[in-house]
């Protein structure tokens, strides 16, 4: 058993946690995939968490195919709605939410307007709010156009939060919420990507919209923000980027 202990600041952050990795095993269990697993969850309070131990192993080309498939399961099964019923948090940082059936408007207001209205610098976070202005509405209905359904996403997908042992692969740490699966590819793609056979497995079940590399650009301006405002430094450049891509679409 492991003991994850609350040193985020935000009382209810692990009972949030706890939430997300139950809503994954359902969603695993309901798709019938054995071999992506997520901890089970023993106890959970305000300052900790008792949930499985994993014994971390070096992954392996079968075991990221075995991901990709696992994912593309999550991300297929039928949900009701964007959004989600109560905040949560993406890594250190509140992550706003509600339910709605307009995923663009989601976006724009709950993901990327949250996260400029917490930026620092006042010059930096008037610029941002002005290309959201401008551009939001085009930016929403353009999202709208190019999402199909609603998936159940981890939410903070990057590499340190999908782990291998000797029989499966592990989700941990989710930021869960419904909205547009790529969101969850683009995010895998920040730092480094999970590998080839990974993205060949998730493609051969669920193929990537042919929008997918804006999509990714668009999405992954989310969490560089949140980076930005959590970390500062080299995270405004790729802010900017994904800014630009929003005033071209």
């Amino acid at each position: 058993m492991y003991t994850k202990k609350n040193e985020t600041g935000y009382a209810d952050a692990l009972i949030c946690e706890a939430e997300g990795l139950e809503l994954l095993r359902d969603a695993l269990e309901t798709a019938g995939v054995t071999g992506v697993r997520v901890p089970r969850v023993y106890s959970v309070s305000e300052e900790r968490m008792e949930m499985t131990a994993i014994s971390p192993q070096r992954q392996t080309d079968e075991l990221l195919a075995t991901l990709g498939r696992g994912l593309a399961a999550i991300h297929s099964l039928h949900q009701a709605c964007y959004g989600y019923a109560r905040d949560n948090y993406i890594g250190l940082n509140p992550q706003k939410n509600r339910e709605t059936d307009n995923w663009g408007e989601f976006f724009v207001e709950y993901r990327l307007a949250f996260q400029v209205s917490l930026i620092g610098d006042p010059g930096i976070r008037d610029r941002f709010s002005e290309i959201l202005e401008s551009a939001g509405k085009r930016l929403a209905d353009w999202l709208n156009e190019h999402c199909p359904e609603p998936s159940l996403l981890h939410g903070d997908l990057w590499s340190g939060n999908a782990m291998f042992d000797d029989e499966a692969a592990w989700l941990i740490d989710p930021a869960v919420y419904y909205g547009d699966s790529e969101a969850d590819l683009a995010m895998t793609e920040m730092f480094g990507g999970f590998g080839q056979t990974f993205y060949e497995a998730y493609g051969q079940s669920r193929p990537l919209s042919g929008e997918y590399p804006r999509k990714r650009e668009v999405y992954n301006l989310y969490h560089f923000l949140n980076h930005y405002n959590l970390f500062g430094g080299w995270y405004l450049g790729p802010c900017e980027k994904g800014f630009d891509v929003i005033r071209r679409l």
